[in-house]
C-alpha cells in the first residue's frame, strides 16, 4: 500500500521477480479500460513479465464499487493460491484494502435514476448545497465529508433517498467478514513529504507529455463520457476535462492537477495511519525494494514454520 507516486509498482515488480507472486491491482482508476496514461498503469512490457489481475475490468462509462472489488479480489486470490502462488495486492485505494480485509456494511444498491436527480441538483446548485441537504438528513455522515467530495456525498444521499435511513445507521451494523488469508501489510510512506510532492509534480508532467489530454479526448469521443461519471472524477482526468472544456488553460491544468494529486496523497496517508498492523518503509530510500523483499522473506518463513 502507499500514496500515489510512492513507487509501489517498482517494488511490486521486484518482489514478483524473487517470490512466487501474482499481482492484484488495488487502484480504483486502473480498473478502467483505456485510462492508461493518467493512471500510471503498468506498460505492456511489465504486464508480459508479471501476471496482473483486475486491470482493465470495465469501460470508462461503467461503474465499479468496493463491494464488487471485494468479490473480484477474493476470486482472484483463490485462483492464485490454487496455483500455489502468492497474491500480491498492490495499490493506493485504501477503501478497497479495508473492504477486503474487514468486510463491508450492507448498503442499498445504486439507483441510476436517483443518482441522476442528485447530479442534476449538483449542476444547478453546486455540491456544497447538496452537502447541506445531506447534513439535514444525515448529519453524522455529512460531518465527515468535505462539501466538495462529490462521489461520497452522492452515495450517502442516494442511500437515504432509497431507504429513508441515513447511511450512518447502516455503517453501525455488524459486518460479515470472509477473509480466509493471513495478510502481511506493507506500506510505502515518504520520510520527507516535500520530496514526495516533487515526485508527484514530475510524474504529472510526464503524464501531460505522454498525452493525457489526447487520451481523454479519445475516450470522450469513443464512450460518450460525462463529467459526472465516476471515471471522470479521477485525479488528472477531472482537470484535463476542464481544460478540454476551456475552463482552464494548460498552466491551470498542470497547477490544478498537481494540487489535486497532492491532496489525494494526503488522504491516502491519512487512511494508512488509521490502519492496524501495517509495517512502513520509507519510499524515498534507494534500496526500499530490497528492504521490503527481505522483510517479506522473513515473514513468509515465519508463517511456514508456524503452519
Amino acid at each position: 500500500m502507499g500514496p500515489t507516486a510512492s513507487g509501489k509498482t517498482g517494488v511490486a515488480m521486484r518482489l514478483a521477480r524473487e517470490l512466487p507472486c501474482e499481482i492484484i491491482n488495488v487502484d480504483s482508476a486502473q480498473i478502467y479500460k483505456g485510462m492508461d496514461i493518467g493512471t500510471a498503469k503498468p506498460g505492456p512490457d511489465l504486464l508480459r513479465r508479471v501476471p496482473h489481475n483486475l486491470l482493465d475490468v470495465i469501460e470508462p462509462h461503467e461503474s465499479y464499487s468496493a463491494a464488487r472489488f471485494r468479490d473480484d479480489a477474493l476470486a482472484a486470490m483463490r485462483e492464485i493460491t490454487e496455483r500455489d502462488r502468492i497474491p500480491l495486492l498492490v495499490g493506493g485505494t485504501m477503501l478497497y484494502f479495508k473492504s477486503l480485509v474487514e468486510g463491508l456494511s450492507e448498503l442499498p444498491e445504486a439507483d441510476p435514476m436517483i443518482r441522476l436527480v442528485i447530479d442534476t441538483m449538483a449542476e444547478e446548485q453546486g455540491w456544497p448545497a447538496v452537502h447541506a441537504r445531506l447534513r439535514q438528513v444525515d448529519p453524522e455522515t455529512a460531518a465527515r465529508l468535505s462539501p466538495n467530495d462529490a462521489q461520497r456525498i452522492q452515495r450517502a444521499l442516494e442511500v437515504y433517498y432509497i431507504s429513508s435511513k441515513p447511511m450512518s445507521d447502516f455503517l453501525k451494523k455488524p459486518k460479515y467478514v470472509y477473509f480466509p488469508y493471513t495478510p502481511i501489510k506493507v506500506a510505502l510512506v515518504p520520510g520527507d513529504r516535500e520530496k514526495l510532492h516533487d515526485r508527484i509534480a514530475r510524474r504529472f508532467d510526464a503524464m501531460l507529455e505522454g498525452g493525457l489530454v489526447a487520451e481523454l479526448k479519445q475516450l470522450r469521443e469513443e464512450f460518450g463520457l460525462e463529467a459526472s461519471m465516476p471515471s471522470m472524477r479521477c485525479v488528472g482526468y477531472r482537470q484535463a476535462w476542464d481544460y478540454l472544456e476551456g475552463r482552464i488553460d494548460l498552466a491551470g491544468l498542470r497547477e490544478q492537477g498537481i494540487a489535486a494529486t497532492r491532496q489525494l496523497a494526503k488522504r491516502q496517508l491519512t487512511w494508512l495511519r488509521s490502519m492496524e498492523g501495517v509495517t512502513e518503509f520509507d519510499c524515498l530510500e534507494q534500496d526500499v525494494a530490497e528492504l521490503v523483499l527481505e522483510y517479506l522473506r522473513r515473514e513468509l518463513e515465519a508463517l511456514v514454520v508456524s503452519g
